[in-house]
């Protein structure tokens, strides 16, 4: 087997990202040219310089994206998939995913933005302030995959570092966004790289003298276990999780630790727990994609929760309403704001609500407003009267003179 030439590899690559805009995913699998999926659609590339991926030519390309590091081989040959990250010189680079599927390797490659995002250019609500200025605890910002948690992570790190002076230490896998050191000091580590396992490289990171800690994902109860002793000790650690809202977080990391260690768990999670911001995003009417967001804190009413576990007089979804003055929200009211605007369907509103029949009850509300609404203005202009019509005005001729007598 002969890799692609470096050469080769960035030329195809060049080509499939700059084909459109808007592409945030390479999609390469046997029997199919080449996918690009543009705000969440899956589509060929127009002139697409692969007509028909083979077997043997995605092998070519997966081993000149490892580039012979013996890392990915082996975790490639052991588990059937590896991470990696790949850059195109002056054009972009990607998180890069190589997997097994029906015999032929297959690769997924997730562009990276090279510009660190800012909290104002991604729209995120005035709470978000708030979160940057946590000294200690944990912060989850969680979704499914692609829905931008890592992106909005990097905005509020990206935040922090204009504002304050702290040693930052990051645990990725792999690094995505390159932070400038600015106000803060920042010590990025790439897994495979700089560090071989999360809960090794957690444990050293306590030892380096960070304010705060971003763990790219926890996966495993080891991880979350040092991640709660840090968020206990006087550090701020932001992960992520792959869960879709604040109730199902929480049921994710007690269910990381077993029945017996339950009790002991929530009374953690109930004083180091700072807020989960949940996130989808969804299309717009014009085109594109909005992100939508649910956000919890921490109060009396949420601790309580988090202690005693949703029973009929404490759930997660009611204490997030309640809490709106506080700048908390769910999804239902997101998505009942952007509906109201007129920037996403109803379908689209129901499609991404996590309760169904309350988004129901709102959007038929939203549609009844909207009618009385418009029926008023038209009875106000019917009552208008009508002007009365400007007689012309008459306008006189002026006197004949006399005619002069004749001798």
């Amino acid at each position: 087997m002969n890799p692609l030439s470096a050469p080769e590899l960035n030329e195809l690559l060049t080509k499939l990202i700059t084909s459109a805009e808007g592409i945030s995913d390479l999609i390469f699998v046997a029997g199919k040219p080449p996918q690009s999926e543009i705000y969440g659609k899956l589509v060929t590339p127009p002139n697409c310089p692969e007509p028909q991926l083979t077997g043997e030519r995605i092998e070519r390309i997966v081993f000149a994206v490892m580039n012979g590091n013996e890392r990915l081989i082996s975790d490639l040959a052991k588990t059937g998939s590896c991470d990696c990250s790949y850059s195109l010189e002056g054009v972009c680079r990607f998180r890069v995913n190589i997997y097994r599927q029906i015999g032929n390797y297959a690769m997924v490659l997730r562009r990276l933005s090279s510009q660190v995002p800012t909290m104002e250019k991604l729209k995120l609500a005035p709470v978000f302030n708030e979160i940057i200025k946590e000294k200690t605890g944990l912060v989850f910002v969680t979704g499914g995959t692609g829905s931008g948690k890592t992106t909005t992570l990097a905005a509020l790190l990206n935040e922090v570092n204009l504002k304050h002076e702290c040693h930052v230490v990051t645990l990725e896998d792999p690094v995505e966004f390159v932070h400038p050191q600015l106000q803060c000091t920042f010590s990025q580590r790439e897994m495979g790289r700089d560090f071989y396992n999360f809960p090794d490289g957690l444990r050293a990171a306590l030892r380096q003298a960070p304010k705060i800690i971003l763990v790219g994902e926890i996966r495993d109860r080891d991880t979350m276990e040092i991640a709660l002793t840090a968020g206990e000790t006087g550090h701020v650690v932001y992960s992520t999780l792959h869960t879709i809202s604040a109730g199902q977080t929480i049921n994710r990391i007690l269910g990381m630790f077993s029945k017996d260690e339950e009790q002991q768990v929530r009374e953690r999670l109930a004083g180091s727990l700072r807020y989960v911001v949940s996130q989808r995003l969804v299309p717009k009417k014009e085109g594109g994609r909005m992100l939508i967001t649910e956000l919890m804190g921490s109060s009396m009413r949420s601790r309580e929760v988090m202690l005693l576990g949703e029973g009929e007089t404490r759930r997660f979804a009611e204490i997030i309403e309640a809490g709106v003055t506080m700048g908390w929200h769910s999804f239902e009211q997101s998505l009942c704001k952007a509906y109201g605007q007129d920037l996403i369907t109803d379908e689209t509103a129901m499609l991404f609500s996590v309760n169904k029949s309350v988004m129901r009850q709102r959007i038929d509300s939203i549609n009844k407003s909207g009618k009385v609404a418009a029926e008023a203005h038209n009875l106000k202009m019917a009552n208008v009267p009508a002007a009365r019509p400007i007689p012309p005005k008459v306008v006189s001729a002026p006197p004949i003179p006399p005619k002069p007598a004749t001798g």
